[in-house]
Formats: structure tokens, sequence, C-alpha cells
């Protein structure tokens, strides 16, 4: 089977996705291109194929080194590809990003008071 297995199935196992159904849509979506391509799910890959994979707000880009279509624990399905440096280093401060940006809206959370909710009704309706 070494070689042959649509990229939909390798995204699962390589633990992409939590479903199949979920990495064919978003190859289906254009989240996924190999080789600068958009692709089908039904496409095959193989050893070297680089993939380009976005998923929520993160953007993974990979070179294959194994292909298997056996769903194994994360730290094996990780041995399956090799992740890019660039990638690595522009997921982490993205991640960062969002952390900080969570910290800062982090007292703007909850339902507005009584004051707010006035403020925020004469905003509505024009009054201020």
């Amino acid at each position: 089977m070494e070689g042959d297995i649509r990229i939909d199935k390798w995204l699962w196992a390589a633990r992409f996705f939590k479903t199949r159904s979920l990495a064919r849509q978003a190859v289906m979506g254009g989240k996924v291109s190999m080789n600068g391509h958009a692709v089908k799910p039904g496409r095959t890959l193989h050893i070297g194929d680089r993939l380009a994979i976005s998923r929520e707000s993160e953007r993974f880009e990979v070179t294959i080194l194994k292909v298997d279509g056996q769903r194994l624990s994360a730290p094996l399905a990780r041995e399956m590809y090799a992740e890019d440096p660039a990638s690595v280093e522009r997921r982490a401060r993205e991640s960062e990003e969002r952390k900080l940006l969570r910290t800062e809206n982090a007292a703007q959370t909850g339902r507005p008071d009584k004051r707010e909710r006035r403020k925020i009704i004469r905003f509505i309706r024009g009054r201020e």
C-alpha cells in the first residue's frame, strides 16, 4: 500500500483532522494544496510531496515522509511528515499573537451591566 493512498485518508491518519469527512471537506473547500496546486480528495499521495494545509487559523506546510492509511497515536503520526521550519516559526508567532489578544480582551467578557445596556440602547436608537 506504500505510495497509494488518498489525500483525505492520509490527512485523517496524520491527525490533521478528527474525521476523514472533515479532511474531505477541507480538500474540497480548497484548504489543502499539493505541490502548489489544488487537489481533489481522491488524489493519491507519494513520499516527497509537499502539502499546504489550512486548518482554522493555522497553516501547515509539510513534506510527506511516510504514506500510511493507519491512524496512529499523535507522536507516531508526526513521523509521517516533516513540517517546514518557517511554517513552525510562523505558527508559533501567530499563536503568541492570539494569546496576547486574548489577554487584552479578557476584561471585556461577560454581560453588560445596567449602565452599559443603557448606553447600548441609546446608541442603537441614535440619541447619542
